[in-house]
């Protein structure tokens, strides 16, 4: 078996197709999502990190895990939150745009967790639609999220819109 990669083939890349490519742009890739702009946060325990591993499914807290959509299968599960959190560019520079969290429960102990993938989906994409939905984070998780977002870039925070802002609140 040979492990060259084929010399000459692009590799699959997501990227949006801007509208002033439409026109010019059709085919394979046509309409692809740009996820360079979205980074997954991780909470657990009221500490949030940033994980990109969580972009495949695969966080620290989701490996060696098997999922399954009922939640009765994880009786001792702790509750563990992805939040999708969008970057937006704005004539001032970066701030933070958007933000939607998903729940997981995981028994680390037994390997199990519970977690609905097409919720993480769909709240990725209202992510990348500038869309927050934090509502369902407790104050602690909010807290946690706030701050690592403040630390990660104090400028960023400071241009995030207020709306953005009041929903770590």
């Amino acid at each position: 078996m040979d492990n060259t990669p084929n010399a000459g083939k692009k590799p699959l890349s997501l990227n949006i197709i801007s509208s002033n490519d439409r026109s010019k742009h059709k085919g394979f890739g046509a309409g692809s999502i740009d996820l360079n702009n979205v980074s997954p946060v991780i909470i657990d325990g009221g500490e949030a990190k940033i994980d990109i591993g969580a972009m495949h499914a695969k966080s620290k807290v989701e490996r060696g895990i098997k999922f399954s959509a009922n939640r009765e299968d994880v009786p001792n599960g702790r509750q563990v939150w992805v939040v999708w959190v969008a970057v937006d560019q704005t004539e001032e520079g970066k701030c933070y745009g958007g933000a939607t969290a998903c729940e997981m429960l995981i028994d680390t102990d037994a390997k199990r967790g519970w977690k609905i993938l097409a919720d993480h989906v769909n709240k990725l994409d209202y992510a990348l639609k500038r869309k927050i939905m934090l509502d369902d984070l407790g104050s602690e998780e909010k807290a946690a999220l706030k701050q690592l977002l403040m630390s990660h870039n104090e400028e960023w925070w400071d241009r995030t819109p207020e709306a953005f802002k009041a929903a770590l609140n």
